[in-house]
C-alpha cells in the first residue's frame, strides 16, 4: 500500500535550500552596522526571502509551464541580486571570508536548480 504524500512548494529542493541561506542571511544580517540598516540589511533579506516567494508562485501555476517559468525566472533573479548583496557585505567586511564563500555556494547551487526547473518544467508539473 502506497502512502499519500503531499505535494508541497516546500519540498523543492530549491526551495529548501533558499529558506536556509534567507535565515542565514537573516542571522548574518544582524550583525550589520546601523547605518546599513535601510540599504544593505534590507536589501539583502528582501531578495533573499522573494527567491521563496517567487518559488511558492511558481509551484501553484506549474500547470501553466509559460508562467511556471516566468516566476521562476523571477526567483532566478532575486537570486543574482541577493548574491550582489552578499559580495558587498562581504567587502565590507560585514560577513567573513568563509561565510560570504558558503553564502555564496548555497546561492549558486538554489541557481543551478531553478535553471534546471526551468529547462524540465514539465517534470514539475501536476
Amino acid at each position: 500500500m502506497q502512502k499519500n504524500v503531499i505535494v508541497s512548494f516546500r519540498n523543492l529542493r530549491a526551495y529548501e535550500i533558499g529558506f536556509e541561506l534567507a535565515m542565514s542571511i537573516y542571522k548574518e544580517s544582524k550583525a550589520f552596522p546601523k547605518e546599513e540598516k535601510y540599504s544593505l540589511t534590507d536589501q539583502i533579506r528582501r531578495s533573499s526571502r522573494s527567491v521563496c516567494a517567487n518559488i511558492a508562485e511558481a509551484y501553484r501555476k506549474r500547470i501553466y509551464p509559460k508562467h511556471f517559468i516566468a516566476k521562476l525566472s523571477d526567483a532566478d533573479s532575486e537570486n543574482s541580486e541577493t548574491q550582489v548583496w552578499i559580495e558587498f557585505a562581504g567587502a565590507c567586511n560585514y560577513i567573513d571570508r568563509m561565510k560570504c564563500r558558503d553564502l555564496k555556494r548555497r546561492s549558486e547551487e538554489i541557481g543551478k536548480l531553478l535553471q534546471y526547473m526551468m529547462i524540465n518544467p514539465r517534470k514539475f508539473g501536476s
